[in-house]
């Protein structure tokens, strides 16, 4: 294994690192034109969980990755019609590692470090939300993300539906249909 795997990444929170470099990474990571995808349009607005936001910093002190989750809401719908009361999500992502360095674990290391702090404050009796991300079933399944439970679910924005997956503990008493936004508690 090469001196800057992921045996030799710190793990810091995102906070620390400044954001013009946060920006640089991701756009490096997804495009310039990033920002237009549907995922920025269900987070608009929302900054993101301190403790659940982390960076990957390798041996040389070079950014390689970061993981943001946001708290967003599933707007459920009734007949057709939006319901006035947003249920509480957490969106995971963008969860983004430098080109030249993917392949490398550390995406799976800032997955499980925000993992990690979730059953941290659960334990601690924070509350567990229901998480949601836009991405790829075989890589976020190991995690326990399946479409499973969104087929009923819409995003403000262009999505493929077998990509839009959730995970978590309540996730059976979630609405079957719904809208995904910002929260607005």
């Amino acid at each position: 294994m090469a001196d800057n795997s992921p045996d030799t990444a710190s793990l810091i929170p995102l906070s620390a690192v400044p954001p013009e470099m946060i920006e640089q990474l991701l756009d490096r990571s997804f495009g310039e034109d990033r920002a237009a995808r549907t995922a920025y349009r269900i987070r608009e607005g929302m900054d993101w969980l301190d403790a659940l936001s982390f960076a990957a910093v390798d041996s040389d002190e070079m950014l390689v990755g970061t993981i943001q989750c946001y708290p967003i809401g599933l707007l459920p719908k009734k007949d057709g019609q939006a319901e006035a009361r947003r249920v509480p999500l957490i969106m995971v992502g963008p969860v983004a590692v430098v080109p030249e360095r993917q392949g490398e674990g550390f995406g799976q290391g800032l997955m499980a470090a925000m993992l990690d702090a979730e059953a941290r404050m659960a334990a601690q009796g924070s509350p567990v939300f229901p998480q949601v991300l836009i991405g790829d079933e075989p890589y976020y399944g190991r995690w326990g993300f399946s479409a499973a439970a969104t087929g009923g679910w819409e995003c403000p924005g262009p999505y493929d539906q077998s990509r839009l997956l959730a995970r978590g503990p309540a996730l059976s008493q979630m609405p079957a249909e719904g809208i995904l936004g910002p929260w607005e508690g």
